[in-house]
């Protein structure tokens, strides 16, 4: 028996339409950072998902989740002054 194979998916595969545009590239160049510390945030997460936590854990994960806020925080205060017209007063 022969598998039916489709050539819908080669063909769109490579469209020029299925590649990000600059201004999305921009945004996640900017969310990076949020990113890897959501990424440090899991790994430590991770770490403990077998044993029960030790300190050295549990600090890890704060740790962790203090440097995810952080820059959560650093985002929003770069897009709110970003968008607000004409600075402070």
């Amino acid at each position: 028996m022969n598998p039916i194979v489709t050539v819908q998916d080669a063909v769109t595969a490579f469209a020029d339409f299925m590649e990000p545009t600059n201004a999305e590239l921009d945004a996640i160049e900017q969310e990076m950072p949020v990113i890897l510390a959501d990424v440090e945030l899991l790994d430590a997460h991770i770490v403990t998902l077998d044993r029960i936590p030790s300190e050295l854990d549990n600090r890890r994960i704060r740790r962790a989740r203090r440097r995810a806020l952080a820059a959560r925080v650093a985002l929003l205060n770069r897009t709110a002054s970003a968008s607000l017209p004409g600075g402070a007063a």
